[in-house]
């Protein structure tokens, strides 16, 4: 089995998750990335929350939410992620920038439109009261 190791962000808004879809694909990702070899999650997720949506996140308030593992997206079978899930405040106006085509707000009945791990996360934060 082969893991991919992500971080990701979660901003809720008025109920609504953030979420990004990146030229060519068919699925909403919650916005982050893989990290580069020996970067902390908090020095991934600045770096690649800076790279799609141009907006930077406050490191001081960066709060660990959890992880979930699902199979990847549009891999082989046995192909899993890992997403270490973060929040936090963030500085600058949230836009789509390098590979994201497209920022939406997403609610819990836009699930089917995710990545299965995003489907975990989105299970987790209807769970919680955080999303619609």
């Amino acid at each position: 089995m082969t893991l991919i190791d992500k971080v990701a962000w979660i901003e809720i808004q008025y109920k609504r998750i953030l979420s990004t879809r990146s030229y060519g694909k068919d699925a909403y990702y919650i916005p982050g990335g893989k990290r580069e070899p020996g970067e902390t999650d908090q020095e991934t997720l600045i770096r690649e929350i800076k790279e799609e949506l141009d907006v930077q996140l406050i490191p001081e308030t960066l709060q660990f939410t959890g992880a979930f593992r699902a199979q990847a997206h549009g891999h082989a079978a046995g192909i899993e992620v890992q997403m270490l899930c973060y929040t936090g405040r963030y500085a600058g106006t949230i836009m789509a920038s390098s590979e994201i085509e497209e920022v939406v707000w997403l609610s819990y009945h836009d699930r089917d439109k995710v990545s299965p791990v995003d489907m975990l996360i989105f299970d987790q934060l209807k769970q919680q009261g955080l999303i619609d």
